[in-house]
């Protein structure tokens, strides 16, 4: 049990991942921004993205958020060595909200906070 606890205590960033970086990661971003116990930043994972993902902000992360299963698959094609040793977690959020959503707020707020420090 110790150990499990000693886990959770080293994650201090956390990425946000979806598509396009536009509606779902970066509101996810902008909603746990405020918590003094995490960093957060978000990216896409298309090459049109707003902020597109890369090898730096990967090896950023400790834990990385995705919204849907496309995209844990699309994230371990393109980086795999880069993800040995970090923790994937999927949301299960389909791509039906707008930014700052109250709907998306809702089911970050509710998916989130468990798989955090």
């Amino acid at each position: 049990m110790k150990h499990a606890l000693v886990k959770h205590a080293v994650v201090k960033h956390v990425l946000f991942v979806c598509s396009q970086n536009r509606l779902r990661s970066p509101t996810a971003e902008q909603v746990f921004s405020s918590l003094d116990t995490i960093e957060v930043a978000s990216a896409g994972l298309n090459q049109d993205a707003e902020v597109p993902l890369g090898n730096e902000l990967v090896e950023w992360a400790d834990v990385i958020f995705v919204m849907e299963s496309a995209h844990r698959s699309k994230l371990r094609q393109k980086f795999k060595a880069q993800l040995k040793d970090k923790r994937v977690v999927c949301l299960d959020i389909p791509d039906d909200y707008d930014y700052m959503d109250a709907e998306l707020i809702r089911l970050l707020e509710a998916k989130v906070p468990r798989h955090l420090p």
